[in-house]
């Protein structure tokens, strides 16, 4: 069984079935969607009035949206740049987090470090001129 959340618009709509008289099972059967969730959305319905998503448990992020796009942009443009580097450029614009906090929101962007170095460009001449 997929696990997913449901839509507004679908919320809305068990709400209003219910309301209109309908059961459970009937809005299940017509909306496919399993009746434990019907019975679900009523109950949260019935308690808080409301059918939007309610805030999550869990430990808030140090770090907002904006913020994180600024670090993300600025890894980027700066490839060689190390966490600690990155790490003082947060503190100047008033962020103070940890390294490992700044290496995890990276690699969660996608940005995993390994840019290769820059090497020269080895023609014949070059070559020689090294040796």
């Amino acid at each position: 069984m997929v696990c997913r959340e449901l839509t507004k618009h679908q919320r809305d709509l068990i709400v209003e079935r219910y309301q209109s008289g309908e059961g459970y099972k009937k809005i299940s059967t017509a909306l496919d969607i399993p009746w434990n969730t019907v019975k679900t959305v009523i109950k949260k319905w019935k308690k808080y009035g409301t059918t939007v998503t309610m805030e999550r448990t869990g430990r808030p992020s140090k770090i907002d949206e904006k913020t994180r796009q600024k670090l993300v942009m600025e890894a980027a443009k700066r490839p060689t740049a190390t966490l600690t580097e990155l790490q003082e450029y947060l503190a100047s614009t008033g962020c103070v987090l940890h390294v490992t906090t700044i290496s995890r929101i990276l690699h969660m962007s996608g940005l995993w470090g390994r840019d290769t170095r820059r090497k020269p460009f080895l023609t014949q001449k070059n070559i020689q001129a090294q040796l």
